[in-house]
């Protein structure tokens, strides 16, 4: 039995290295300049916590009750009126939640009702796990939807696993509650950072990649990308298996399969690391034809040179996850678009927002800067296509004083290209400023996700995101929430 809440319109650490790549000049970029504009109101997605009276192992850390981080959303293909979110639901310092909560809509994102997710002990019949983290949902083309989680106890030696569940009424209740992966000692093996993506032609097909860590002789590893899927509405899952960065202490990460609907071809994005030490990561992409049984050899698409995000003013690190990519792939055409975090545009100093493109998921259009130049840190970019148009959301500090240390004002914002990001819109506001500093504080950082969501509704884009619950003042009773709007292009 799941717990229900309406609400009307009102993991697991990572390594926290930072690497820093040769730098490229800015190519050329058309922005228009014209003044920010306002997007729709804001509708507040999740509750109270419905894990806050529940108990586990604290393993030397704290829980922020009622802090919601980590959010992703889909757009049910059979009825674009229901959207599908999930997030992690009260953050420990050291890793994981109590656990997930997903969030459904009927009215294309106007209001939200809320359940809970079994992927921990937290949830009524959920798996036996202490903790869960790093939530996904993607939806099939007869409106099934697909969730998995990274279940864990102890975060640092304990059993991981990824599991997955689904929906057949839009997100009301979950079930077919299935482990795909399971490893008990987390000094030898840990799961991490798994997604799923639902097979747009192919009903009751979808795909699940996450990376695994191993140890290897000498103190060498193996973190490959690993994948698995179903052809039965997740009743079974295939056998996982590595397809991309298999070598000895080669580590791929931040794996998501786009697939293009016409001509059937998945691909697996995903960062590529050897030795995390050594060279500057890469992000690349492997590619089946025959709905993952084979896979090609590793493609590159750019170097990854970010640096993480830090206050300005302090030096605090901000959780935002340096490595990760965001993608989207245009239905219709088949284009990529491909985003994330680089600081080569501005002498190297601090983050800001690459774009790259491909028409024909083969060759790369040169990285260009997409966020808004401000002079601080622009992080988390996320991306979506709505009927031929890219849509954008990132965070930056523009808001933030040279000489103010007690906060760290941030803001979320919105862009589009119909052009397939040879150009961009103006800036459109979408929250903010919210003090970043009133979100919890793990061990990476203050931390609102290692990723956001962002999805399309015909031509409008709705943004699920969270932001802190305060400009100032201390808010420790409930410190984030997850949140949606609806924004059409400018």
């Amino acid at each position: 039995m799941s717990i229900r809440f309406t609400i009307s319109l009102r993991d697991r650490p990572h390594p926290s290295h930072r690497w820093m790549g040769a730098l490229g000049a800015a190519a050329a970029l058309a922005i228009t300049t014209t003044a920010a504009s306002a997007a729709g109101q804001l509708v507040r997605v999740s509750d109270a916590s419905p894990y806050a009276a529940c108990h586990s192992p604290s393993h030397g850390a704290t829980v922020y009750t009622n802090a919601e981080t980590w959010p992703q959303v889909a757009t049910n293909p059979a009825n674009q009126n229901n959207l599908i979110g999930a997030w992690q639901q009260d953050r420990w310092t050291n890793g994981g939640n109590r656990g997930l909560v997903a969030g459904y809509s009927f009215d294309a994102g106007r209001t939200w009702s809320e359940t809970t997710l079994p992927f921990s002990r937290c949830a009524p019949g959920g798996l036996g796990y202490e903790r869960a983290a790093d939530p996904w949902v993607s939806i099939g083309p007869d409106g099934i939807a697909y969730a998995v989680s990274l279940s864990e106890s102890n975060p640092f030696t304990g059993p991981t696993a990824i599991a997955a569940v689904t929906s057949t009424d839009g997100g009301r209740d979950w079930g077919n509650l299935r482990i795909i992966q399971a490893d008990t000692n987390g000094a030898v093996s840990v799961n991490a950072k798994p997604s799923v993506t639902a097979d747009p032609t192919h009903a009751g097909t979808a795909y699940v990649v996450w990376d695994r860590s191993r140890s290897a002789p000498a103190g060498h590893f193996r973190q490959p990308a690993m994948f698995s899927r179903t052809t039965n509405w997740g009743h079974t899952w295939s056998t996982p298996r590595p397809i991309a960065a298999t070598g000895i202490d080669e580590y791929g990460t931040g794996n998501v399969i786009l697939v293009n609907r016409h001509t059937h071809r998945l691909y697996d994005f995903y960062t590529f690391f050897f030795c995390t030490c050594a060279s500057t990561p890469e992000i690349q992409y492997v590619t089946s034809d025959d709905q993952g049984t084979t896979w090609s050899d590793s493609h590159i698409v750019n170097t990854l040179d970010a640096l993480g995000v830090t206050d300005p003013n302090t030096g605090q690190p901000v959780g935002s996850e340096f490595s990760a990519t965001t993608q989207a792939i245009d239905p219709a055409t088949g284009a990529i678009y491909i985003a994330w975090q680089s600081p080569r545009f501005h002498g190297g100093a601090y983050d800001e927002v690459a774009f790259s493109s491909s028409k024909d998921g083969k060759t790369w259009t040169p990285e260009v800067q997409v966020s808004t130049p401000t002079g601080l840190p622009a992080f988390l970019p996320t991306l979506a296509v709505a009927n031929g148009v890219v849509g954008l959301t990132y965070y930056d500090f523009r808001h933030l004083a040279p000489n103010n240390t007690t906060t760290l004002p941030t803001d979320l914002w919105f862009k589009d290209s119909t052009d397939g990001g040879a150009a961009w819109s103006a800036d459109q506001h979408i929250a903010g400023p919210f003090d970043m500093k009133a979100a919890p504080l793990v061990s990476f950082g203050y931390a609102i996700g290692d990723y956001q969501g962002l999805t399309a509704v015909g031509n409008v884009f709705v943004p699920f995101f969270v932001k802190a619950n305060c400009s100032a003042a201390p808010c420790d009773a409930n410190r984030t929430d997850v949140y949606a709007t609806r924004v059409t292009p400018a």
